[in-house]
C-alpha cells in the first residue's frame, strides 16, 4: 500500500448504502451527506462509497469510470466510477447493473419486499470496499480507515480480516442495531468468506450469519450515534441479541450524537416557511403556526398549543400510542398534526381519528420535505414517543427552531434534549420535555406537562431561546470521529 500519511491528514473511505438527497429511507441517508462534509472541514481526506442506483447515477455530475472489477462468482462484473457531489465530498459508485439498476428503493422493490439478492447485493458493496482498502486496490488513493455504516457494509471489516496482505482499519458505525442483516448459513461461503468465520466468535448469530454482527466482531473499533445509546446496546433489551459481543468489546465502543446540516434546517432562511424568524424574532414564528393551520385544514388558532409529529410509523417510533389518547389531547385543548408512513394499519387508525377530529387533528400519509419543514416551525412542541432512540434528528430540528420537542427518554433522546424541571430553567439549560413511562397514560401526562408550560409566557419563551442557542451543527461529532480515525492509524514515521 501506500506509504501512511502523518496522523494529521486521515484517509478514509466511508461506505453507505444510501445518502442524501440521491437516495434516502432515514437518518443515515442525512449522515452520509453531512458528515463526510464537515470532515473534509476538519482536513480528513474523505471519499464516500455507494451503490450505483438508479438515482445515485442520475444525480451525480462528471462521472467517470476509473477501475473494473471482473465477475468472480458469486458477484458480477461492475466498474467503479468517480463523480461529483453536491456537498464538494469525491463519491466513488459501484456501476453494477446486474444488482442496482432496478425499480424501487434501495432495500425493497416497490412493493415494499426486500430484494431476494439483498445479501449479494451488499455483498458486494462490502466487498468492493475491502478491496479498495488493501494491497489490492486498483486505485492510487488507499484508504487507511475504512468507515462502515449500518448491515449492508457490514462484511467489510469481515473481508480486510481475513485478507492476506496489508489492509485499512475498519471503523463499524451502528445507527440502529435493530436491523441486523440476516441471512442463511451458507451465505458466509456464497459470499466467498471462509467457512470458519461462521462461528459464534465471528458472523454465527443464532443459527444464521448476520452483516451486522460481523462488523461488530471484526473491525477495529465500534461507534455509535449517541453515548447513551453506546451504553443501551449492552443489555437487554436493546442489544437485540448481541448485548453479550457489544458488552465484551465495551473499551472499543465510542457514542458520538449525529449533528444537523444546520444550512439546510434554519428557520433565518428556510424557503419551506411562511416566514424566516430568529431567535431575535420569535413573534414570526407564530406566521408559521398559522400558516400550517390553513394549509392542514386546522381551526386558525394562535392561543391553542398545536403538536407536531413527522416520522415514520413503526413500533419503533411509538406513534401507535396517538389514536389511544387522540380524544383526550384535543380536550385538553390542543391540535396535533402529523406526517408520515410506514404500517398500513396505523396509516388508517391515524387518518380515521383526523376524520374524527375535523380542525383539531390532521394528518397526512406520505413524505413531503417542503411540509416536514413548516411543521418543525410551525409547531408549538414536535412529539417523539420512540421507544428506542439511537441517534433521532428531529428533536434537533425542532430545537433550532424554538419548537420543544416532547420525547421517551431513551438512547440519543436523553443525550440532546434537557427536560424541563425548576433547576433547568434556573440555570438557562432547559430546552424540552423527557418522559419515562412508555404508556400512552405516561405520553398523554407529559403532553400535559407540556400544555401547561406552553400557557406560562416567560418559561416557554426560555425554552425557545435555550434550544435556539444549542449548537447541533456536525462540527464536534465530525472532531470525535477524527479522534478515532487517528487512533486507528498507524505511528507516524
Amino acid at each position: 500500500m501506500a506509504p501512511a500519511l502523518t496522523r494529521s491528514v486521515p484517509r478514509v473511505l466511508f461506505v453507505t448504502p444510501e445518502i442524501h438527497p440521491l437516495n434516502k429511507t432515514g437518518g443515515l441517508g442525512d449522515v452520509s451527506s453531512a458528515l463526510p462534509a464537515a470532515l473534509r472541514e476538519l482536513d480528513v481526506d474523505v471519499r464516500i462509497l455507494i451503490p450505483g442506483y438508479p438515482p445515485v447515477l442520475a444525480g451525480l455530475d462528471n462521472k467517470r469510470k476509473i477501475a473494473e472489477f471482473p465477475a468472480q462468482p458469486p458477484f458480477p462484473s461492475s466498474a467503479l466510477l468517480s463523480a461529483c457531489s453536491s456537498v464538494s465530498v469525491p463519491i466513488f459508485v459501484i456501476d453494477c447493473p446486474a444488482l442496482y439498476q432496478r425499480s424501487g428503493g434501495p432495500y425493497a422493490d416497490t412493493a415494499g419486499r426486500a430484494w431476494p439478492d439483498n445479501a449479494l447485493r451488499f455483498g458486494l458493496l462490502s466487498r468492493i470496499a475491502a478491496i479498495l482498502g488493501s494491497d489490492i486496490s486498483p486505485l492510487a488513493w488507499h484508504p487507511q480507515v475504512i468507515h462502515a455504516n449500518d448491515w449492508q457494509s457490514g462484511l467489510a471489516p469481515a473481508y480486510l480480516r481475513f485478507h492476506q496482505g496489508e489492509r485499512a482499519a475498519s471503523l463499524m458505525a451502528i445507527h440502529n442495531l435493530a436491523f441486523q442483516g440476516v441471512f442463511p448459513p451458507a451465505t458466509v461461503t456464497e459470499l466467498a468468506l471462509p467457512a470458519e468465520s461462521f462461528d459464534l466468535n465471528g458472523m454465527e448469530y443464532y443459527g444464521n450469519m448476520s452483516f451486522l454482527k460481523a462488523g461488530l466482531y471484526y473491525a477495529d473499533h465500534l461507534a455509535t450515534v449517541s453515548p447513551t445509546y453506546a451504553r443501551e446496546i449492552q443489555t437487554a433489551p436493546l442489544g437485540f441479541g448481541m448485548e453479550g459481543l457489544l458488552a465484551r468489546r465495551h473499551a472499543d465502543i465510542t457514542g458520538i450524537v449525529n449533528g444537523i446540516a444546520t444550512d439546510e434546517w434554519d428557520p433565518a432562511t428556510d424557503p419551506a416557511l411562511a416566514r424566516n424568524y430568529t431567535v431575535g424574532s420569535l413573534a414570526d414564528k407564530a406566521v408559521n403556526k398559522m400558516a400550517a393551520q390553513r394549509l392542514l385544514g386546522l381551526t386558525v388558532d394562535p392561543h391553542i398549543p398545536l403538536f407536531g409529529v413527522v416520522g415514520r410509523f413503526t413500533h419503533q417510533k411509538g406513534y401507535d400510542l396517538l389514536p389511544q389518547i387522540a380524544t383526550q389531547l384535543t380536550e385538553i385543548p390542543a391540535q396535533l398534526m402529523i406526517l408520515g408512513s410506514g404500517d398500513s394499519a396505523l396509516e388508517q387508525e391515524l387518518t380515521d381519528i383526523a376524520k374524527n377530529h375535523s380542525g383539531k387533528i390532521a394528518v397526512r400519509i406520505g413524505f413531503d420535505e417542503k411540509l416536514a419543514h413548516l411543521i418543525e416551525a410551525g409547531a408549538d412542541s414536535f412529539l417523539m414517543p420512540s421507544r428506542f432512540e439511537p441517534c433521532g434528528l428531529n428533536q434537533m430540528y425542532s430545537q433550532r427552531y424554538g419548537t420543544p420537542p416532547l420525547a421517551h427518554a431513551t438512547g440519543g433522546l436523553v443525550d440532546t434534549i434537557v427536560d424541563c424541571t425548576p433547576a433547568s430553567l434556573m440555570d438557562g439549560s432547559a430546552t424540552g420535555f423527557l418522559f419515562l413511562d412508555m404508556t400512552a397514560d405516561g405520553f398523554l401526562s407529559a403532553i400535559r406537562r407540556v400544555a401547561v408550560a406552553y400557557h406560562d409566557k416567560p418559561v416557554w419563551r426560555a425554552l425557545m431561546q435555550n434550544g435556539m442557542a444549542r449548537d447541533y451543527s456536525w462540527g464536534p461529532g465530525a472532531a470525535a470521529y477524527r479522534k478515532i480515525y487517528s487512533s486507528l492509524l498507524p505511528d507516524s514515521p
